[in-house]
């Protein structure tokens, strides 16, 4: 197995690092000094290993067992001026069902040993995710199919049988830890008969920051509230000061991690998600403030798992990226149903990158279409040229004897949106020759769109 760094620029490789297992998560970001290069966190199932971000020379490698997240970014606990993390693994006694552990950012040893919990709900693992809560209190959010939050303090306490040194680390949140029920270390977040499917910050920018090990980014999306799927079709924003639902969207069911970025006007962020069900794929725009429906497009389904991004612009609203095949208008005379066995086969299915801005919510932009299979993707900044690029990793069939090839492609949104191609979402063919398409002024406004920071 290995893993490769690869330049953003050219796509020169940097470096290529051997590894003993494969390669589950890849985090960089995290600082141990101000003056040297950031370091890249490579989790495998056993290990994480940590290198210098620039050159691949590793830094320390620790062992674990079955490790089952990404890690977290945690405030420094050893007072060594350097974040700590906690990783999610596999209790060695199975009467327990989660161990949480603490690990030096400094040097990689564990802080103490793993803390394990008996949970109370069945299903996926959600989290871990540290929140701070308005008053300046560490909690980790974490559960199977159900959402519970204990205290950093009580983590670390648990580990080491000391409380941390950092001031900031000890302190409690009594709003929450009056939600505590008896006798129960846990403040439970959601526990409900239908399972959590996502849990995610109602932060800007999160689908894309996080893997990252910034401080910064990760010190937005602690003190937010959150969006919550479960039973696979609800959505809800879940305000942090009470716990309480502030509206609650029902759908069919939702097969990718909402994307967060701002459709209207009213500052509050806009949720843009998907589902397929027999041939369809369905994307939506929900209002973040209430709720509503904002957007509905209706595309033949590209059969690929990948979640959409947003890119704020200019203009204050944000573009919403996502992955489809050929749009669905209403009356055409596309099948609504999945396509018999050995059909489809026939055809190689074409997937497209749309850019959907709501300053023109009936029309597309096509960035690029391409029979190869996304399988994950960043974006990332370019601040003095006002660009961003998206960069995807996609996985090409080659012979039934040899293994697909994996092609690494960064495209410059502003590139992209000037050889782009304009796709109208009109219901059919009367009502787009009734409503004519300016399409200078949607050409001229694309090209000038300019992309910032969230």
């Amino acid at each position: 197995y290995s893993m490769v760094a690869v330049s953003a620029v050219s796509g020169r490789v940097l470096w290529r690092k051997v590894m003993n297992e494969s390669v589950v998560h890849i985090q960089c970001g995290l600082q141990r000094s101000t003056h040297l290069s950031p370091v890249c966190l490579i989790i495998g199932k056993s290990i994480m290993m940590a290198v210098n971000s620039t050159t691949g020379r590793k830094l320390w490698l620790v062992v674990l067992k079955d490790i089952e997240s990404q890690a977290v970014l945690l405030p420094d606990l050893q007072d060594d001026s350097v974040p700590d993390l906690l990783v999610a693994t596999l209790p060695t006694d199975e009467t327990f069902d989660l161990s949480l552990t603490l690990i030096s950012g400094l040097t990689g040893r564990t802080v103490g040993h793993p803390v394990s919990f008996n949970l109370t709900g069945q299903g996926k693992l959600i989290g871990p995710l540290l929140h701070e809560t308005q008053l300046g209190a560490y909690y980790i959010l974490f559960g199977l199919g159900s959402v519970q939050a204990i205290s950093l303090q009580d983590i670390y306490l648990k580990a080491t049988g000391k409380v941390p040194k950092p001031h900031p680390v000890r302190r409690k949140d009594m709003i929450w830890e009056n939600l505590k029920k008896t006798n129960s270390s846990f403040i439970h977040i959601y526990r409900g008969s239908e399972r959590v499917e996502f849990l995610t910050p109602l932060v800007a920018g999160f689908g894309h920051n996080r893997n990252s090990l910034d401080t910064v980014s990760n010190l937005n999306s602690t003190r937010s509230d959150w969006v919550l799927v479960y039973g696979t079709s609800t959505l809800s924003v879940l305000r942090e000061r009470d716990l309480h639902k502030e509206w609650t969207f029902n759908s069919a069911q939702i097969h990718c991690q909402p994307a967060l970025g701002h459709f209207n006007n009213d500052g509050v962020l806009d949720l843009f998600v998907q589902h397929s069900a027999n041939g369809i794929m369905t994307a939506l725009i929900i209002n973040g403030a209430n709720g509503t429906l904002l957007w509905k497009a209706e595309f033949v389904c590209p059969r690929l798992l990948l979640e959409s991004s947003t890119v704020l612009t200019s203009t204050g609203k944000s573009a919403f990226l996502f992955w489809a095949s050929k749009p669905i208008k209403k009356h055409s005379n596309i099948a609504r149903a999945t396509m018999a066995p050995g059909v489809a086969a026939a055809e190689p299915l074409i997937r497209k990158l749309f850019l959907m801005h709501p300053a023109y919510p009936t029309v597309l932009l096509q960035l690029s279409s391409t029979t190869d299979t996304a399988v994950t993707f960043a974006v990332s900044y370019l601040e003095h040229l006002k660009d961003a690029t998206y960069i995807t990793v996609s996985s090409r069939p080659t012979t039934d004897s040899e293994p697909s090839t994996w092609i690494v492609e960064s495209t410059s949104l502003k590139a992209a949106i000037k050889r782009g191609q304009i796709v109208r979402l009109g219901e059919n063919e009367k009502t787009e020759a009734a409503g004519k398409l300016d399409v200078l002024e949607v050409t001229t406004f694309f090209r000038r769109l300019s992309f910032k920071r969230q």
